[in-house]
């Protein structure tokens, strides 16, 4: 373990009740312990966290245990169950955030050979972004619309690489290959990171490569903005899913997390009154909507769940079209906004 990751693990056990207040809500303080039914912030009295003692070591704060089934570990266990973040470099960008630590993060294990031009940097995401054009008339289009998706090259946070480089895990050799680009901007607009997905040649699809999509750039807490918001907004995790959502019902406002984790995390903007999570129907979506449903909360920002027929709303609008899943939406949106359904 590096001195890196053991210092934080120290300041998250100093601050032990104030993680298990964020991560396991649903918990209360009796005495020297956070009580809590178990790792899914289901309520009950299984799971204990022990909130005092030394920072590291036997009886140490911050170490829990579910007399129902035995599991045991410690305060970043919590956090992965909760987020569902399983990149461990990811899992410390949470912690560190949640302290409200600087977000650069060193990963542990050896560090590797410096390179001519730093990668993975907002900058080095910037010239990618640059370098691409617009989607209309590309193999962008044609993979969005294989997707059903019409209105995506209607978006400037979309664009299109024709030789965007790409390396698979164990491979020595990058090869060029066409890529749908996605800006992450924050707030301010800002342009933070980028996402890409590898396409087939005919843009029929993704690339038949193992890894399809990869981001860049500092990505926690910030989203693609696939439209401007206003007082509601409508956040999900991928790119297809929420241009979905947009195809059915283009009043409304829609960004795309990019994965369960980082919905979980996303900034909310200043001045949103109500607030729509579209989930995945899988159960890490579920605790990524749990966790963000709980920090709107906090802010008197009202929250609902759009939940997909099918796997995801991809799935629903390939499935049945865009008419049917607007009226499936129409059953789960405010009637406040039932308006920004109309066409």
């Amino acid at each position: 373990m590096s001195l890196e990751t053991e210092d934080l693990l120290r300041e998250l056990s100093a601050n032990a009740e104030s993680v298990c207040r964020h991560y396991l809500p649903a918990g209360r303080r009796e005495g020297s312990y956070w009580i809590v039914g178990d790792l899914q912030n289901n309520p009950g009295r299984s799971l204990f966290v022990r909130l005092t003692g030394p920072t590291s070591g036997p009886g140490a704060a911050g170490k829990f245990t579910d007399g129902a089934t035995g599991e045991h570990g410690d305060l970043l266990d919590i956090i992965r169950e909760r987020t569902g973040i399983t990149r461990f470099p990811d899992l410390l960008a949470e912690a560190r955030a949640h302290l409200g630590r600087p977000a650069q993060v060193t990963p542990d294990g050896p560090s590797p050979r410096k390179s001519k031009s730093p990668g993975g940097t907002p900058e080095v995401a910037a010239r990618l972004y640059v370098a691409s054009v617009p989607v209309p008339g590309t193999l962008a289009e044609t993979y969005l619309r294989s997707r059903g998706i019409i209105l995506g090259g209607k978006t400037s946070a979309l664009r299109f690489h024709p030789k965007c480089w790409h390396r698979d895990e164990g491979q020595t050799k990058s090869i060029p290959r066409p890529a749908l680009i996605a800006a992450v901007t924050d707030g301010a607009g800002a342009l933070q990171g980028v996402h890409r997905t590898w396409l087939a040649p005919d843009g029929q699809g993704k690339a038949a490569v193992e890894t399809q999509r990869r981001a860049m750039g500092h990505l926690l807490g910030n989203a693609v903005r696939l439209t401007p918001c206003d007082d509601i907004l409508v956040v999900g995790e991928g790119i297809e899913t929420m241009l979905s959502v947009r195809e059915a019902a283009p009043g409304l406002p829609v960004w795309a997390a990019l994965s369960s984790g980082h919905l979980g995390a996303v900034l909310l903007p200043e001045g949103l009154r109500r607030l729509y999570i579209a989930i995945d129907r899988d159960p890490a979506g579920q605790r990524a909507a749990e966790r963000l449903t709980a920090r709107a909360a906090e802010v008197g920002i009202s929250v609902r769940v759009l939940e997909p027929r099918l796997g995801d709303f991809n799935d629903d609008l390939l499935a049945d079209g865009p008419a049917v899943l607007r009226q499936h939406l129409s059953k789960q949106i405010g009637p406040e906004d039932q308006q920004r359904l109309e066409i």
